[in-house]
């Protein structure tokens, strides 16, 4: 299987518990059923917005510099720039 093919039929037998005990096949109790199962989408939407936002936080935290590669670009901007000067462009 494919990792799309999995994540859709997870998402698929969560979907599906998820909408029988919304729509009360499964008996439980009237404060689970009323107040805590119809915000359950939005507790999943909100944490998957968490994780992103904790995931994206931390690559920016542990993100390497890359001092050779700023060099090297910057020696090719100079190149560039000259080679830009030589056929009569005018550069700042």
């Amino acid at each position: 299987m494919t990792r799309a093919t999995k994540t859709l039929t997870v998402f698929t037998i969560l979907a599906a518990i998820y909408t029988i005990l919304y729509l009360g096949f499964i008996p439980l109790s009237e404060k689970v059923q009323n107040e805590i199962i119809p915000v359950i989408p939005w507790w999943v939407l909100v944490s998957f917005g968490c994780h992103c936002l904790g995931n994206i936080g931390f690559a920016l935290f542990t993100f390497r510099d890359c001092p050779e590669a700023y060099h090297e670009l910057m020696t090719e901007i100079s190149q560039a720039k000259t080679d830009l000067r030589a056929k009569g462009m005018q550069i700042n």
